[in-house]
This record gives structure tokens, C-alpha cells and sequence, in this order.
């Protein structure tokens, strides 16, 4: 029988998450509210189980939580989640900015807990970056290493320092590319095509920011310290989200 993997949001990250999972897992993705589970449902179609009763994931072994980047909203999922969870299931963030340490203690189960950062989309992107706070036990770090590699997905150890590696040295690379963008007076489309054409990206960096979110894109700037554009916050201000918003660098009709 498939192990159970509890999914702890149902966002786009919780979402292709489960969908990752499907073939080697059977999937209980937790929704806040019967809105949101709909949501999730429609994306899902046969990928796993949707509910809005938190006690549902008590049988979990893993629980992975992927609720909004804000530690305050994670602390209070994780005080409810410690009411549900065995003593011995082990859980994981998908955060790249916050503090693993941290939000380990905010756990109560320090000794189980780790990061485990995939990328969307879940089930085109190959890495996931696992970081460890120093209690976690030799058995949590084998298991989630297992669990990448029964997601198909490569898993690479990195230390607890805000954006990890990958988004450390995206971000500036992006944020650049508006800076170059409002100096030079360059189309977005012309600096995506020089990065996809010249470098070889699989999609430019204005392109990528608005599939990422503005808004997202500059939080995790601010948490890793990177200068963030003023035009960023003059698109958000604007409602110019991205692709989310159907308007960013781009309009999406």
C-alpha cells in the first residue's frame, strides 16, 4: 500500500506538489476552507484527497506545509498541527526565505522537521533544496532524502541561510534585468529574448518575475537583503501582480 503524504495548503506549490506525488504516494491535501478545497480540486482531478478537517492528517508520516511565506501564518498552522501529528511523523516547510532553525523550534519537533524547497512548476523542475536545522535526526534527514528520490526529484543539502542557493543568486540576476530594463529602455521582450536566445534560459527574466509574482519576487528579495527595483513596487502597486493578475512586464489578455 502507497505511503500517506499529508500536504498541509493548497495553493499552486501544495498543488503540483501532490500531483508529483501521486505515482508514489497516496495524497491528503489539507484546504483552509471549502472555497479553497474546491480550488484545489480542480487542479487535483484524481491526485489525492482533498479535506478541510486538520485532525485528517493525524496518520501521515510526513506532513509537508506549504501555506503562505509569512511566519506568522506558518507558527499558527504548526501549533494546530501539533495537536493532530504522532510524535514520531515527521514535518517539512517549502520555504526559501525563512529561518529553518526557527520555524523548527516554532514546531516543537525540531529533531523532525526540515525544509524541503521544490520549485514550480513541481513537476517540470527536477531540484528540491533540503535544508536541516542541527537537531535533526540522521532518520528525518534519510527520509526526506527518500521522499525526493520516490518524487523522482534531486535533492541537493544546503545551509540554512535565506533564499538557499538558488533563489541567493537568482533574484539579483532578475531584479537587475528591470534595472536594465527602466536604463536602457529595452522592451521586456527584448531582454527575455537576448537571456533565451543568448544564454540559453528556458524563459527570460521579466517572463520569469511576473510567473513568479511581483509580489513574491520582492518579498523574497527583502529576505535575502538583494536591492529591490522601485518599478517592482510600482507594479504592485498598480495591481500588476504577473501572470497571476493577468498583467505584470506582461499582459496576459
Amino acid at each position: 500500500m502507497p505511503e500517506l503524504l499529508g500536504i498541509a495548503g493548497s495553493g499552486a506549490i501544495a498543488c503540483g506538489l501532490a500531483r508529483a506525488a501521486a505515482d508514489s504516494h497516496e495524497v491528503l491535501l489539507w484546504a483552509r476552507s471549502e472555497a479553497s478545497a474546491d480550488r484545489a480540486c480542480g487542479k487535483l482531478e484524481d491526485a489525492a484527497r482533498v479535506v478541510t478537517d486538520l485532525s485528517e492528517l493525524a496518520s501521515c508520516g510526513v506532513v509537508v506545509e506549504a501555506v503562505a511565506e509569512d511566519p506568522g501564518v506558518k507558527r499558527e498552522l504548526y501549533s494546530l498541527l501539533a495537536a493532530v501529528l504522532s510524535d514520531e511523523a515527521i514535518l517539512a516547510t517549502t520555504t526559501s526565505s525563512l529561518s529553518v532553525a526557527g520555524l523548527a523550534a516554532a514546531s516543537g519537533r525540531p529533531d523532525r522537521f526540515a525544509a524541503l524547497h521544490v520549485f514550480n512548476p513541481v513537476h517540470k523542475m527536477e531540484l528540491v533544496e533540503l535544508s536541516f536545522p542541527e537537531e535533526a535526526s540522521e532518520a528525518t534527514r534519510a527520509r526526506l532524502r527518500d521522499l525526493c528520490g520516490r518524487l523522482g526529484k534531486t535533492a541537493v543539502e544546503v545551509p540554512d541561510s535565506a533564499g538557499f542557493v538558488v533563489n541567493k543568486l537568482l533574484f539579483p540576476y532578475l531584479f537587475d534585468a528591470v534595472r536594465l530594463l527602466e536604463r536602457d529602455g529595452l522592451g521586456p521582450d527584448s531582454i527575455d529574448t537576448c537571456m533565451t536566445l543568448g544564454a540559453g534560459h528556458p524563459m527570460g527574466p521579466l517572463a520569469l518575475l511576473d510567473f513568479v509574482g511581483l509580489d513574491v519576487a520582492v518579498a523574497i528579495g527583502e529576505s535575502i537583503g538583494a536591492d529591490v527595483p522601485d518599478r517592482l513596487r510600482e507594479l504592485i502597486a498598480e495591481g500588476r501582480l504577473g501572470r497571476k493578475t493577468g498583467r505584470g512586464f506582461y499582459d496576459y489578455g
